[in-house]
């Protein structure tokens, strides 16, 4: 009987243990659940604020990108947008983002350098870019020889040339991203560098693959609705995609002096030469000053309009002297 007793005792005993156990463990669940949701939401936020800082280097890739499928099948846009994306999101989520994060790890020093160099590199593309629409120096296009002429050919080139210009991009979005997120916990870093490579190609090449169809999706309600009022939009569409593309590039190129400019601005001031930030910011406050009701507004246009005039100044030097060595070697080099 006493045996009994104490085998019921010890069994509630037991089953108290298990329930406090699971009671624990649900807590525990719960608990977890919060820090993810918190994890969640600071990677949420986060995002949108690094995402703002990389919006110069998105707005030019997806400027640059419509090129690379120009010479491709019309049935072989979309499939080769597609790969380029794939290739996009690998690069930023398998390759770029563990190195920059090792990097910060181990050698945070090279951020800063890191960054004045794609700023560098965004000045000098937005200075060439510039000096070829006032005609200054000449556009540099593959000679027609050196082109495949195979199809398949033709779309393979294409494909590997717009990868290798999206790695440079790329790497300028996560580095850009990481100095913005460089204090935070381990797991809101990672998730803000993956939530970013995840939205930046998604939004670009989404944004492409609509681009390169839209004249395609417009005389094709041209020549269905004719003159009716879906049939004008169609035509309307047509008529509108070649200006919309060069105001993309236009905007693309003031969007990379911009931000060019400004990391170098930053740069200096990182390494103690803080003198042009600060007669810049200086103006800026002059200027919002000068008229309060659009104080804002004004303060962000004149710090982005003078970063880009600085990097138009010091981009304008490399494009130059690049031409100049290109010159010197004979035939002008594909770019």
């Amino acid at each position: 009987m006493a045996l009994r007793d104490y085998s019921l005792r010890g069994h509630k005993q037991l089953q108290g243990t298990m329930s406090y156990g699971i009671l624990a463990f649900l807590d525990d669940i719960a608990a977890l659940t919060k820090m993810a949701s918190a994890s969640i939401d600071d990677i949420a936020a986060q995002s949108l604020k690094a995402s703002s800082k990389s919006l110069g280097v998105v707005i030019d890739d997806a400027a640059v990108t419509p090129k690379y499928v120009t010479g491709v099948s019309p049935r072989r846009e979309l499939p080769s947008i597609f790969r380029i994306a794939k290739w996009s999101l690998f690069n930023k989520a398998v390759i770029i983002t563990p190195a920059v994060l090792l990097l910060s790890a181990f050698a945070p020093w090279i951020i800063t350098p890191l960054l004045m160099l794609g700023g560098l590199y965004l000045a000098f593309e937005g200075a060439e870019k510039v000096l070829e629409m006032t005609g200054l120096i000449a556009h540099h296009e593959p000679a027609k020889s050196d082109q495949p002429r195979d199809p398949q050919a033709i779309e393979d080139a294409t494909v590997k040339s717009a990868i290798r210009t999206d790695f440079i991009l790329s790497s300028e979005i996560m580095v850009l991203t990481m100095s913005q997120v460089a204090e935070l916990e381990m797991v809101v870093r990672v998730g803000v560098m993956l939530a970013i490579a995840v939205m930046f190609t998604l939004g670009v090449y989404g944004v492409v693959a609509i681009i390169v169809r839209a004249d395609d999706f417009g005389l094709a309600l041209a020549r269905r609705f004719k003159d009716s009022f879906l049939g004008r939009m169609g035509r309307a569409i047509v008529r509108t995609v070649p200006p919309f593309l060069k105001a993309l590039t236009v905007v693309g190129t003031l969007a990379m002096l911009w931000v060019g400019g400004s990391l170098l601005l930053h740069g200096l001031a990182h390494y103690g030469y803080a003198g042009p930030e600060h007669w810049i910011a200086h103006m800026a406050d002059l200027a919002s000053a000068a008229v309060p009701a659009i104080g804002a507004a004004l303060d962000w246009f004149v710090t982005a309009a003078l970063s880009g005039v600085l990097a138009l100044a010091v981009g304008g030097v490399v494009a130059g002297v690049l031409t100049l060595l290109r010159g010197g070697k004979g035939a002008p080099a594909a770019h």
